[in-house]
C-alpha cells in the first residue's frame, strides 16, 4: 500500500511546565551559579539535573555546585539556517564541565567562525572554555550567553 503524504505546518504557542529540578537548575542560572546533582548510588554528578539517575534508577536529592569551566568534547559549526536558531554561522558545543560527570550542549561563542582555518587553531576537543554570562538574567539557558575558549 502507499500511503498519502499532507504537507502541513504547525506553529503552536504553548506554555511547558519546567519542572522542579529544571526551575532549581535554572534559577541558579540567575546568580551565575550552575547545579547537578549527585546520585546517591553510583556519586556520579548529573548535569542537566533530573530526579532519577539514568543509570541506577534512583532518585537523586543532593544538589552540587560544579564550575562553569568545562573541556569541549564535541562540537557543529552551523553555516546554514535553521527556523528558530541564530543566524549562522553559529558553532554549538558539547562541553564537560569541572565537577560534573556529564556534559552540557550549549553555543560557543568569542570565536571567528567564518574562516576555518582559525576555526581550527582556536577550537580544539580537549580544550578549557568558560562560561560567558549574560549580563541580564532571568532564569534562562540563555543566562549562560555562551561558552568561550580559555587561554
Amino acid at each position: 500500500m502507499s500511503y498519502l503524504y499532507i504537507p502541513a505546518k504547525w506553529d503552536v504557542e504553548f506554555l511547558h511546565s519546567a519542572g522542579e529540578f529544571t526551575t532549581r537548575f535554572l534559577q541558579n542560572l540567575k546568580e551565575k551559579k550552575i547545579y547537578g546533582v549527585r546520585c546517591p548510588r553510583c556519586n556520579r554528578v548529573l548535569l542537566p539535573p533530573r530526579r532519577v539517575c539514568d543509570r541506577c534508577f534512583v532518585e537523586t536529592t543532593d544538589w552540587v555546585e560544579v564550575s562553569d569551566v568545562g573541556t569541549l568534547q564535541s562540537f557543529c559549526v552551523v553555516y546554514r539556517k535553521f527556523w528558530g536558531l541564530p543566524d549562522p554561522p553559529y558553532a554549538i558545543g558539547v562541553f564537560k564541565l569541572d565537577g560534573s560527570d556529564e556534559a552540557l550542549v550549549h553555543f560557543i561563542g568569542g570565536v571567528d567562525l567564518t574562516d576555518p582555518t582559525k576555526l581550527e587553531e582556536v577550537v580544539k576537543i580537549g580544550r578549557k572554555f568558560r562560561a560567558v554570562w549574560a549580563e541580564e538574567r532571568r532564569g534562562h539557558i540563555l543566562d549562560i550567553k555562551y561558552f568561550e575558549p580559555m587561554n
